[in-house]
């Protein structure tokens, strides 16, 4: 029986079945002017790019029938080349009902989180409810996430750089948010002569909603997360103040406390060039935004030193960072 393998399980020379997404199709003529498709097919495993030359079987089929964004499962044999990864294919046909009825769906050929989006979620309620004293500031939140719960569970962090996978979003949210309850902890004790004092049911409301906006910034494609029109036009932070404003109006929020959580989210990035219009104002925002820097900023290390798999003691300075990021001393 033919084994159904993600890109990054087969090893080369291996004869198998693949659920793939087309991302290439571009005609293209060698030096010696030889016509051919170059195509490129990818899952949450890895991409694979290789030529469909004009005199070969496949050539019509490419020609008249496959289709950029479309997802198909083929049956091909897996190559190691001097060129990258390639398949030789024998079979391909669309995905189909039957396909969907045994499991396939659109977004598991897309870059996935390290963690299950529903435990995610479910860890992410449960610290609003055990960590938000304030019953109106509690359902409303509670309200937000819940009312987006099937979005969330795909929604990425980012189209780039950071988190910027299915699951992105509640992996992200979810961390920033621990981080911040464990920095709201130790500054309230720290300045317990603060006035006011500081209000952790906002931090933890405003960690939770900081991105809410990227619900309307991006929408999930074949190739991965894109700007909506709304998304490039108002960003994720106007467009979440504006979601916590029309939840707000079936909750008994206080007017301070929903100005402030407004705050929360309008300065969350505290740059202009950043996106935000304001900069931290309030003890909470200021939590908030660093929390969730450092989140952003830690996941893109991580992935530098991941996909950098050098031996040199830096990586490249193309990663999100822009700039090397140290990997050890070479011992040689």
């Amino acid at each position: 029986m033919i084994q159904l393998l993600t890109l990054s399980e087969a090893s080369d020379g291996q004869l198998a079945d693949f659920f793939l997404v087309m991302t290439q199709k571009e005609e293209a003529t060698t030096r010696n002017g030889k016509p051919y498709y170059r195509v490129a097919f990818r899952d949450a495993g890895g991409e694979v790019a290789f030529p469909i030359w004009s005199d070969a079987t496949w050539a019509p089929a490419c020609r008249d029938d496959w289709q950029v964004g479309v997802f198909y499962k083929v049956r091909a044999v897996y190559r190691e080349s001097d060129y990258g990864p390639q398949l030789d294919i024998e079979k391909i046909r669309e995905v189909n009902d039957a396909d969907r009825a045994d499991g396939f769906s659109e977004t598991m050929l897309l870059p996935q989180s390290r963690h299950p989006a529903t435990e995610m979620f479910d860890e992410l309620n449960s610290l609003v409810m055990d960590q938000i004293e304030g019953e109106p500031l509690k359902q409303l939140v509670l309200h937000i996430l819940d009312s987006n719960h099937d979005s969330l569970l795909a929604l990425p962090a980012a189209v780039y750089n950071h988190h910027a996978y299915v699951g992105g979003f509640l992996e992200h949210v979810l961390s920033v948010t621990k981080t911040a309850i464990m920095l709201a902890n130790h500054y309230q004790k720290q300045y317990p002569d603060l006035s006011p004092p500081l209000n952790r049911d906002l931090v933890v409301a405003g960690t939770a909603l900081h991105d809410i906006g990227k619900l309307a910034e991006l929408r999930q494609a074949a190739d991965g997360a894109h700007y909506t029109a709304a998304g490039e036009l108002l960003g994720h932070i106007v467009l979440g103040r504006d979601l916590l404003r029309d939840a707000a109006r079936e909750h008994e929020l206080d007017a301070e406390t929903q100005l402030r959580l407004e705050h929360i989210i309008l300065s969350h990035q505290r740059l202009p060039e950043w996106g935000s219009p304001k900069p931290p104002m309030t003890p909470e925002a200021l939590i908030v935004h660093y929390a969730d820097d450092l989140d952003a900023k830690y996941q893109m290390m991580y992935q530098t030193l991941s996909d950098d798999t050098s031996d040199n003691e830096f990586t490249t300075r193309r990663n999100p960072l822009h700039h090397p990021v140290f990997r050890g001393l070479d011992d040689g």
